[in-house]
């Protein structure tokens, strides 16, 4: 089992105890603890949703709702700020589960494209020395050496709660987008993906994650090619 299916069935299902799994898990010490950490994890999320409801639950809410109609016209204001924190509060309970799972940088990359279609008709003419200056906020070892080509357009993303950096570049022919991402273990890299108007590449560096987005392949190489002369 390589690397990649071994995190995949790993983030999914721990506890997983299909044979080829565990002779995976086996295979390094690395792997097992990787594991036992999302074991000790899944255990305590297991715990924290694990709330006991009172018996007298129902009579409770029952009286709740009367007392709040009886006062509703004085509370009005007081009742909607509850209303609102309290779907906050969940909403970010919500979030933190979502942001511990596996992130597919594949798909969040071709997510963030749509999502900022904006950036693709800008063109502030970026230098290389301001994007290592917005690097040097994500990591000190991460910079370009030289203009990379044409940078269009330059702003920090996040991906599922991890700073990251959106770049608009000239390819060959179109523009390409490009997402510097942080190493991080949760993190699901494929070479390649698509969907019906674009094209992406996936490759890893030293310190960080490549996404390109494209709608010409031979754009993403030129692309890539740029990047591995000029950043380390």
């Amino acid at each position: 089992m390589d690397e990649l299916k071994f995190r995949r069935q790993a983030y999914s299902e721990p506890n997983s105890q299909e044979p080829d799994f565990l002779d995976a898990a086996m295979e390094s010490a690395e792997r097992e603890a990787f594991l036992n950490d999302l074991k000790s994890l899944d255990t305590k999320i297991e715990r924290a949703l694990k709330i006991d409801v009172p018996d007298d639950l129902a009579a409770k809410l029952l009286l709740r709702q009367q007392l709040q109609h009886h006062h509703s016209q004085r509370r009005k204001t007081g009742f909607a700020f509850a209303l609102v924190a309290s779907v906050a509060f969940l909403a970010g309970i919500a979030l933190t589960l979502l942001r511990m799972g596996p992130v597919d940088l594949g798909q969040h990359a071709l997510a963030h494209v749509y999502h900022e279609d904006k950036a693709l008709h800008i063109d502030q003419n970026v230098a290389y020395q301001n994007v290592n200056f917005q690097l040097a906020s994500l990591d000190s070892h991460m910079k370009f050496t030289e203009q990379p080509g044409k940078v269009f357009y330059s702003t920090y993303c996040d991906f599922q709660g991890v700073q990251s950096l959106h770049l608009v570049m000239q390819g060959e022919q179109d523009k390409v987008t490009l997402f510097i991402v942080p190493l991080e273990d949760r993190m699901v890299l494929e070479e390649a993906f698509a969907d019906n108007k674009y094209q992406g590449m996936g490759f890893e560096t030293d310190n960080a994650y490549m996404l390109l987005v494209g709608e010409k392949r031979q754009d993403l190489n030129y692309v890539r090619n740029e990047i591995e002369h000029t950043f380390i």
